[in-house]
C-alpha cells in the first residue's frame, strides 16, 4: 500500500509587540511590519504608538473624524493644529456617509488619497480598506504583514460581527481587531501557529474559540 507524504504546515507567528514599541521583543518573534486601519469608534489609548510604527495608515470613512478630533487628547502638543498636521492618513476610503465635509477637505488638502466607494453598498468600509491592502500587497508578503484595526470591537453588534467576518474573507492575511482592552485574531487551519507574549504586559485571559464557517444558501418561501 502506498502512503502519500503529508506536507508539514507552514508556521505563522503572532506577536502583540506592536502594542509595546519601546520594549525589546524576542529575536525569533515576527518583525514589526504593520498597516493601520482606523474605524469610526473612539481611539484606543495606545493609538500614537500604533500610528508611529505603521507603514501605511488608512481611515475607513468616519475614522478620519476620530483622528481629526481625538488625537490631540493623546499627545503633548500645545496646539491642536500641530496635532492635526502631524497625523495625516495616506488613504481615506469608504462610502463617505460618516466623514464630515470639513474633515474630508482638510485631509484632501494635506495629500491624503480619498477613495469614494459610495456606489458600493455590498461590503463594509472595513472590507473595502482591507481589500485595498490585499490587492496591493504581493502574495509573498501577505503572511508577514499585520493589519491592525482600531474601533472594530464594541458599538453595534452587527458592525462587530461584520468586522469579525472580514477575518474569514481575508484569511490569508494577518488581521488583528483591537480595542482598549482586548484583541481578536484568526488562526487559520492552514498553518501551525506560534504566539509570542510579552511577559511584562500579559493580560488575564487568553481564549481560543473554534468557529465553524459553513455557507448556506437560503431559498425564499413560495
Amino acid at each position: 500500500m502506498l502512503c502519500r507524504a503529508v506536507r508539514p504546515m507552514d508556521v505563522m507567528k503572532h506577536s502583540s509587540s506592536f502594542l509595546l514599541p519601546k520594549l525589546n521583543q524576542p529575536a525569533n518573534a515576527p518583525a514589526k511590519n504593520h498597516a493601520l486601519v482606523v474605524l469610526n469608534q473612539h481611539l484606543p489609548r495606545f493609538m500614537p504608538h500604533l500610528w508611529a510604527h505603521a507603514k501605511l495608515r488608512i481611515c475607513a470613512d468616519g475614522g478620519a473624524n476620530r483622528i481629526f478630533d481625538e488625537m490631540f487628547q493623546m499627545t503633548n502638543d500645545q496646539d491642536q493644529k500641530i496635532t492635526r498636521n502631524k497625523y495625516i492618513p495616506e488613504i481615506i476610503e469608504g462610502d463617505m456617509d460618516s466623514i464630515r465635509p470639513e474633515v474630508k477637505l482638510f485631509y484632501s488638502n494635506q495629500g491624503s488619497k480619498i477613495f469614494d466607494k459610495s456606489h458600493n453598498q455590498e461590503t463594509t468600509d472595513l472590507h473595502k480598506c482591507i481589500s485595498r491592502i490585499h490587492h496591493h500587497t504581493p502574495d509573498n508578503e501577505k503572511s508577514d504583514l499585520s493589519v491592525l484595526v482600531t474601533g472594530a470591537l464594541g458599538g453595534r453588534f452587527d458592525h462587530e460581527a461584520a468586522n469579525i467576518n472580514v477575518l474569514y474573507v481575508f484569511s490569508d492575511m494577518r488581521i488583528v481587531l483591537l480595542s482598549d482592552d482586548c484583541l481578536i485574531r484568526l488562526l487559520p487551519k492552514t498553518h501551525r501557529h506560534e504566539l509570542y507574549i510579552e511577559s511584562s504586559a500579559k493580560g488575564h485571559i487568553v481564549d481560543f474559540f473554534l468557529l465553524v464557517h459553513h455557507q448556506q444558501v437560503l431559498q425564499p418561501l413560495a
